[in-house]
């Protein structure tokens, strides 16, 4: 999907799940306002509050009345793309079957010194 085939709150949603993932917007850091958001993308702001509405929908934000929207800590997550998260599911596959391996391993060795 192009960008010029996405709805403009769809351009919003997907610029600020990019600048997670690229690290650009870190973990609680505030995003700009409504009116900001609308400016810096030429859009209503009721275009921008579904984006948002979206963007929370989603995990990837959280909101405070009169304070703004902050990035989530699971946003992280949220926002990985499918080879990152199928690297991190292999990582922690491995991590598992290595602890299996070692436990396995002790108990043998407990085992043989026990004879």
């Amino acid at each position: 999907m192009t960008d010029e085939s996405l709805q403009p709150y769809q351009r919003i949603v997907q610029e600020v799940r990019d600048r997670i993932r690229l690290g650009r917007l870190q973990v609680g850091e505030k995003l700009p306002s409504t009116r900001v958001l609308a400016e810096t993308y030429d859009v209503a702001p009721g275009t921008v509050q579904r984006a948002l509405a979206e963007l929370r929908a989603d995990g990837i934000i959280y909101s405070h009345q009169g304070r703004g929207s902050y990035i989530r800590e699971s946003a992280l997550d949220a926002v990985a793309d499918p080879t990152s998260q199928a690297i991190k599911r292999l990582e922690d596959q491995v991590a598992d079957l290595t602890a299996r391996l070692e436990r396995l391993e002790r108990d043998r060795n407990s085992a043989s010194s026990d004879s």
